[in-house]
């Protein structure tokens, strides 16, 4: 039998070590409940502090905390349209990448870490996300980082763990692509 077959069914990667599939579930799951949990967690406690549409300075010229509503995608993307249209369109986008992730997870007998790290974090961020438009119809945006002129739109933590999942991702497949040329 070849020792690659051989190797793959026994949940081994040519590519290095990684987590099997038992133990990437659990910190999967634990990574995800943290991150929603978090994430859900500050909204409760910003919506219940400030009105929407008022901030508070936390830092002179560099950080505020505000209480923002976000209705469409990454920096405003698609707030102009429709509402019941623009709900849709990201409610379903949401649930299949939930799906597939899941799917990704689940069949992976073995799986590198940077790459299970990408799916928890993204996995978080997006259901997150997804329970604020289920329920509000937009996102609760809390986070106002701004110095001088340069101001970044107000984001989340699901934002933010939707970001640390990218830098996850660009390693894995970095880190992937190197161990692929050294054979």
């Amino acid at each position: 039998m070849n020792v690659v077959v051989a190797e793959q069914r026994a949940g081994k990667s040519n590519h290095g070590p990684g987590v099997e599939r038992r133990r990437a579930l659990v910190l999967f799951s634990v990574t995800v409940f943290l991150v929603t949990l978090t994430d859900q967690a500050t909204k409760i406690l910003v919506a219940a502090s400030l009105p929407n549409g008022s901030g508070r300075e936390l830092i002179p010229g560099v950080l505020n905390l505000v209480h923002a509503r976000n209705p469409g995608a990454a920096f405003g993307m698609m707030s102009g349209a429709a509402p019941g249209l623009r709900s849709l369109f990201f409610i379903g986008i949401s649930v299949m990448a939930l799906i597939v992730i899941l799917w990704l997870v689940s069949q992976s007998p073995r799986i590198r870490w940077p790459l299970l790290m990408a799916c928890s974090a993204f996995f978080g961020g997006t259901l997150g996300n997804l329970l604020d438009r289920i329920r509000f119809g937009e996102v609760v945006d809390f986070v106002d980082l701004h110095v001088g002129a340069w101001h970044w739109p107000a984001f989340n933590v699901a934002d933010s763990a939707l970001c640390v999942g990218t830098a996850c991702f660009i390693l894995h497949f970095l880190t992937e692509r190197k161990a692929a040329n050294t054979e």
